[in-house]
Formats: C-alpha cells, sequence, structure tokens
C-alpha cells in the first residue's frame, strides 16, 4: 500500500480544506484564492497519481479543465502576491510552482528523471528545503498562520511524492497498478 493510507490523507485533506476557511477568515483574498487553487491542484493530483488509472470518457478532459483553471488561478495569485508586495508568500508561491514542474516531470518522464535521478533528487531537495526554511522564517516572524500552511502542506506533497515514487517502484519491477 502506498504511504499515506486512507485515514492520513483524509486527516491531511480535511486539515487542508480547514486552512482554506481560516485564510477566508483571517487572510487576504490572494492567500484564500491561492489556497483554494492548490487544494483543487491536489485533489486532481491525487486522483491522479494514487491509483494510476486511466481516466476514461468525459473525465479525462474535465480533469485537464479544472487542472488549467486551478493552475490559472496558482498563476494569477503567485502574481498577485508580487504586486502586493508580500515577499515571502510570492517565493513561497514560486517554488510550489517548481514543485509541481518537478512532479509532473517525474509522473509523465520517468525515464529521463531515472536516467537523471541524482540531478532530480539535489533540485527536490533545494525546493523543498527552501520551503521548510520559509515555514521556520514565518514562525521566527510570530506568523503562525502562515507557518502552518506552509508546513502543511510540505506534509500533503510528501504524501502525494511517496505515491508517485511507489507507482514508479511498481512499474519498474512490472506489477500491475489496481
Amino acid at each position: 500500500m502506498p504511504f499515506g493510507g486512507r485515514h492520513f490523507k483524509t486527516a491531511v485533506f480535511a486539515l487542508l480544506g480547514a486552512n482554506l476557511v481560516l485564510f477566508h477568515f483571517f487572510g487576504t483574498a490572494t492567500q484564500t484564492l491561492d489556497t483554494a487553487a492548490w487544494l483543487v491542484l491536489l485533489v486532481l493530483f491525487e486522483i491522479e497519481t494514487a491509483g494510476r488509472m486511466r481516466l476514461a470518457g468525459w473525465r479525462q478532459p474535465a480533469l485537464r479543465t479544472a487542472r488549467l483553471i486551478a493552475g490559472a488561478a496558482v498563476v494569477a495569485a503567485a502574481v498577485g502576491y508580487v504586486l502586493e508586495a508580500a515577499w515571502l508568500d510570492a517565493l513561497n508561491a514560486w517554488l510550489w510552482l517548481a514543485v509541481v514542474v518537478l512532479l509532473e516531470g517525474e509522473v509523465r518522464y520517468p525515464q529521463l528523471v531515472l536516467h537523471r535521478r541524482k540531478d532530480f533528487i539535489a533540485a527536490t531537495g533545494v525546493v523543498y528545503g527552501a520551503l521548510l526554511i520559509l515555514v521556520a522564517v514565518w514562525a521566527w516572524q510570530g506568523e503562525w498562520l502562515d507557518a502552518w500552511d506552509g508546513l502543511l502542506w510540505l506534509i500533503a506533497f510528501f504524501a502525494i511524492e511517496m505515491n508517485v515514487l511507489d507507482g514508479a517502484d511498481r512499474e519498474r519491477n512490472g506489477y500491475a497498478s489496481t
């Protein structure tokens, strides 16, 4: 069974939903948009990676459309942070976009990633390390909601990353996904 069993994932998604409510009431409009869009993207990515199944019929175009809309909202929020001069939020947003690029590469080009594994691991470590440093900076500044949010998203993406790696291991070892 992949890392992040059903109960763990349910708890993480519930916390992320609560996070969205907190940003709605205590954050800015940009933070609320950002949090909502990332939550949608995470749910969609989980659907794609958890079972490694092909979506048929209307589901595939619907998934792509939802990803496009949520992705556009994430980029809009990242630009919004820059325009608001919210530099830590902006850096956080752009680092998360880098995480998505790395995850997409892992899912869509597993052979390329396998051949460049050391470089990929180094890049991933740098990006996740920078995100963890942002959590520490927010905590040091007393920005507890931002620190909590950053830590929670790191945990959520760690669970997704474990699904991706588990699926890649199953494919490499010739096991059929279920």
